[in-house]
């Protein structure tokens, strides 16, 4: 038996790109395919017109799974309740026959080690770079009685709603910040507003300043590709930032020749496409050519790093709605930002930094849910643990 035969359809995306128009139906590009789990945050949205065009080989509903082919390969997320989105570029519909297989179920099996090599793995070893729709129907499928298919999904989806609760509490967390900030900085109603004067739109005392008056910036550099390796040896390596809206960017490749490094709770800014990602890094890192690596002069980070979410508040986009494919370090330096007296800006910091301690905590458990999803996963697929 293979993966078709339990499928009602598997379509293939439009091979075509669409803007992002800002609002409207969901684009599921490769970067928004999780883990079992679609990732909204920061989505393209589209037009009806837009997403009717991509939809007119099937409409994507409830219990289809979407699979990524390539950028990165092998990613499946489950649609649910709710949901109405069309197909980006590089990606497969699903579409599961409810009567031969628990549609998340499907989505945990084609998650599982044993299938991803199936998909992605080659006779040498390697991993490919994409997966052509041919492989995707002939994979080899096995599966146990729909009852036990249940099971194992419940088991599995226990721990995803714990990480997308987690991952809800860091949104909340970050937009609390955010909206103090907004509140403080840019409607200039922080404390003791009504008694201060406003010059040329800046309350006293407050200034004007460049990025490179008021922070350290590095751009990074790449290393020669063959230092870099998988084995945990050097220093982590990144020559771009994660997803829109993760918080720290995740380690998995490291190198041990390097020159440009980013020291632990650094702000990591997208240099180009997408500019004006941001992540914080844990610990001290390797940084690569798309990215820069920028500490507050005063110590005050968290207030740096809101300052520039709130410039660079989506993809490519500043705050003035100007669109850049990239910016160099001159710009990126004389980005002007408004920097209000020490009391008020110490008083941010405060607020700001427990509340970003708190994202600290909050990650970290997420994390380790996600290590015991992934330990879980494949243990309850092979039947070593029974059900």
């Amino acid at each position: 038996m293979v993966l078709e035969d339990v499928c009602e359809l598997i379509a293939d995306c439009p091979h075509t790109t669409a803007p992002d128009e800002g609002k409207g139906y969901p684009l599921i590009r490769t970067p928004n395919v999780g883990k079992g789990r679609l990732l909204l945050e920061g989505v393209h949205r589209v037009s009806k017109d837009i997403y009717d065009k991509r939809n007119m080989r099937a409409i994507p509903q409830k219990d289809d799974i979407i699979f990524a082919r390539e950028a990165p390969a092998g990613n499946a997320a489950l649609i649910r309740e709710g949901q109405e989105v069309c197909l980006g570029q590089r990606t497969v519909l699903i579409r599961p026959d409810c009567e031969k297989v628990f549609p998340e179920y499907l989505v945990y099996y084609l998650l599982a080690p044993e299938q991803q090599y199936k998909l992605l793995g080659t006779a040498n070893g390697a991993t490919v770079a994409h997966v052509n729709l041919p492989v995707i129907r002939k994979m080899p499928i096995e599966l146990p009685d729909i009852d036990v298919q249940q099971k194992i999904a419940g088991y599995i989806s226990i721990y995803d709603d714990l990480i997308e609760n987690n991952q809800r509490q860091i949104k909340l967390l970050e937009e609390a910040a955010q909206r103090l900030y907004k509140e403080w900085f840019v409607d200039l109603r922080f404390p003791g507003y009504e008694d201060c004067k406003i010059v040329d739109g800046v309350p006293v005392e407050w200034e004007k300043n460049k990025l490179d008056e008021i922070a350290d910036v590095i751009m990074g550099q790449s290393p020669k590709s063959e230092f870099y390796n998988k084995e945990h040896k050097g220093l982590p390596f990144h020559q771009g930032v994660g997803s829109y809206g993760a918080r720290f960017v995740q380690d998995d490749t490291y190198s041990t020749s390097f020159t440009k490094v980013a020291e632990a709770n650094s702000i990591l800014f997208s240099v180009r496409a997408p500019v004006g990602r941001l992540n914080i890094t844990k610990n001290k890192i390797v940084i690569g050519r798309g990215i820069a690596a920028i500490n507050s002069k005063s110590g005050f980070q968290s207030y740096l790093f809101y300052a520039l979410k709130e410039r660079f508040f989506k993809d490519d986009i500043l705050g003035n709605g100007a669109i850049f494919a990239s910016i160099s370090k001159n710009e990126l330096l004389n980005q002007v930002f408004v920097i209000p007296d020490e009391k008020i800006m110490a008083a941010y910091e405060k607020i700001a930094t427990a509340l970003d301690k708190k994202i600290e905590v909050v990650d970290m458990q997420l994390q380790q849910l996600v290590e015991a999803r992934d330990r879980l996963l494949p243990k309850l697929m092979n039947g070593e643990i029974e059900v």
